[in-house]
């Protein structure tokens, strides 16, 4: 009997320890989670909406867990604040231009707080200090846009083919340009006319320069622009005389 009950103090005592080991572990997991150990700072920002966001959530600054979400409390029917616990290592990077959004951990990961970066000239963040925020993009817009982008795209294939058949049908002017070989062979005629009147046209110049009653009229021409091209010479090289005595 006393063996026995040897046998249950010990056990008993083996429970103790392993409940008290795995408490102070939660603890000690828990505070690292919630900051418990490390100085910390808080601020805080506004949102007409928080798409989701959870006390606890990450927050994340250049990329990196910086902190978590302390409290969301809505304040009145359009907005919502957010209260932040972060890392008063951090605190000397935060400035207080710095804006508060909401993203996701990936596609469909968790929802995050990330803060972006301030510029260089700004004072940095003080504790308790309030700092802008971007309202998130919801799912629903995203994807509603996505929707009437598709329609766009689907009523322009529609419209497109409708229009290549009425091609290949030969209806409207393009289709009966490419079906009708009548029309096609009209075309080239009226080019190889085109190009025997512009030869036409050159020789009949030609002719006219060579006429005694006209050939002093393009003389006359011929001389004023020789004269013309001279004057902007001289033009030219006075000019450069000039530059070069100063």
């Amino acid at each position: 009997m006393e063996k026995h009950t040897q046998n249950f103090k010990i056990r008993l005592g083996l429970f103790i320890i392993g409940g008290l080991a795995i408490f102070v572990i939660a603890i000690f997991i828990i505070g690292k989670q919630e900051h418990l150990f490390d100085p910390v700072f808080k601020i805080s920002t506004t949102f007409k909406n928080v798409s989701g966001l959870e006390t606890g959530s990450n927050i994340r600054f250049s990329g990196i867990n910086v902190g978590t979400v302390d409290k969301i409390r809505i304040i009145n029917d359009t907005t919502v604040r957010v209260d932040m616990i972060i890392k008063r290592s951090v605190q000397q990077f935060i400035k207080d231009d710095c804006e508060a959004g909401i993203g996701s951990a990936g596609v469909i990961g968790d929802r995050i707080l990330i803060i972006t970066q301030g510029s260089e000239d700004a004072s940095l963040v003080k504790d308790g200090a309030f700092i802008g925020s971007k309202e998130p993009i919801e799912a629903d817009a995203i994807m509603e846009s996505t929707q009437i982008t598709a329609d766009n795209a689907a009523i322009i294939t529609d419209q497109l083919a409708e229009i290549m058949i009425k091609i290949n049908s030969g209806n409207g002017t393009l289709g009966r340009l490419i079906q009708d070989s009548t029309i096609a062979d009209n075309l080239d005629r009226t080019i190889v006319n085109l190009r025997k009147s512009s030869k036409g046209l050159d020789e009949n110049m030609n002719a006219a320069k060579e006429n005694f009653l006209l050939k002093g009229y393009f003389n006359r021409k011929e001389r004023a622009a020789q004269k013309l091209e001279k004057d902007s010479l001289d033009e030219k090289a006075k000019a450069q005389k000039e530059i070069n005595n100063k």
